[in-house]
């Protein structure tokens, strides 16, 4: 399967690795010229991880588990031209490539702006890496496209938002980002090669519907508005609260009833349909609702309403002047849901659904545009914000 088809008219050229690293899971893919040989899964144990007493030791475990699972699938590091990683939890930063470099992995491995094992992906990126410049260099290799570098895309901590966007309602409560920005701008690009558009002349509303749901505005090229999906700031989701009144949630704070670290799993992992019916997964919410039982029926319209609400008010940054909604990851393969949603916002522009999301494949797609020459390569600065 070609992940992209052309870049500047050229077919993409050239061997990717990707890395993924999630709470229990470590994804790697392997691409040749375009197109993907190797898609795997490596599957962490509760024993194997209950060793490590914080997730960011787990980092050489998880790049000697990617290494010997290359050797056995038969790939020569040597051949590998660039590591393409999963963007961690780092500020300040915009959206784009960035070559992993000393700040970010001093922020990443000190968990600076959030502890995550996304984390992990660029400091193991890093590693392979130094690992296959160093392979090049004790055979005496010349690669075609120079030193192996590891990359980052896209990362989930982006902040394009206009000054507005950022005002809270009250000094210390800024608004900020954490979206799903790796799928919905790899989606954008793909809405935009498929209708001939251009991104400065285009403002898409995209929703990203998975276990979190993130709804963000794209306006010439940049991410301009998006509600946090871990901070309280948008709808509710299949596993998260969403935005909770203030005032019940100080009161359960001092209760005395809950640690933090309680509260925030009550927001967070165990809110939204888990913290309803224990369950996460929104296919077997919907069949209950389409059987009738009115609990279902009721979450469902109000998970509906929540997310249509949300993207309607993304449209009054751009005084209503939206080209196109776009639905996309896991829930989207629903058709009852992208149905309903579809009626209550189509008023405002025209909806298309992409189903699913595939972040390895986007971060392959961005390691070619980088390998074409086709992109500018942002270099991550701990203390000071880029200008794009």
């Amino acid at each position: 399967m070609k992940i992209v088809e052309n870049i500047n008219g050229m077919p993409p050229v050239g061997n990717v690795l990707v890395v993924n690293t999630g709470s229990i899971t470590t994804k790697f893919g392997y691409y040749v010229d375009g197109e993907v040989v190797l898609d795997r899964k490596l599957e962490h144990t509760v024993e194997e991880l209950s060793i490590f007493k914080d997730v960011m030791e787990q980092d050489r475990m998880r790049t000697q588990a990617i290494l010997e699972a290359l050797v056995e699938l038969g790939v020569k590091l040597e051949d590998i031209d660039i590591v393409m990683c999963r963007g961690g939890l780092f500020t300040p930063c915009i959206t784009g490539v960035y070559n992993v470099n000393d700040d970010m992995k001093e922020v990443l491995s000190s968990s600076r702006d959030g502890n995550h094992a996304c984390n992990l992906s660029a400091l193991i990126g890093d590693e392979i890496a130094e690992e296959i410049n160093r392979i090049r260099e004790e055979k005496g290799l010349k690669p075609r496209f120079g030193k192996c570098v590891a990359y980052v895309a896209d990362p989930p901590m982006a902040d394009e938002m206009l000054p507005e966007c950022h005002i809270g309602g009250i000094p210390e409560f800024p608004r900020k980002t954490l979206f799903h920005a790796l799928n919905t701008r790899a989606i954008m690009r793909r809405y935009l090669r498929e209708t001939g558009r251009k991104a400065e002349d285009t403002a898409a509303i995209i929703c990203h519907m998975g276990g979190g749901v993130t709804i963000s505005l794209h306006k010439g090229g940049k991410v301009i508005d998006t509600s946090h999906g871990l901070g309280g700031d948008g709808p509710i989701t299949p596993e998260r609260a969403g935005c909770c009144p203030p005032y019940p949630l100080i009161d359960m704070c001092f209760s005395g009833e809950y640690t933090k670290k309680e509260i925030k799993k009550k927001l967070i992992g165990h809110g939204g349909a888990v913290a309803y019916f224990g369950t996460n997964d929104m296919r077997i919410v919907e069949q209950r609702a389409l059987e009738g039982r009115p609990e279902y029926v009721v979450f469902m319209k109000a998970f509906i309403l929540n997310i249509a609400k949300y993207i309607v008010a993304q449209a009054a940054v751009v005084d209503g002047k939206v080209d196109i909604i776009i639905l996309t990851g896991g829930v989207a393969y629903s058709k009852y849901i992208t149905d309903e949603i579809t009626k209550k916002v189509n008023w405002l522009a025209p909806v298309k659904v992409y189903p699913g999301e595939n972040e390895l494949g986007s971060l392959a797609e961005n390691g070619y545009i980088i390998l074409a020459g086709a992109t500018k390569i942002h270099t991550y600065n701990k203390d000071k914000i880029i200008e794009d």
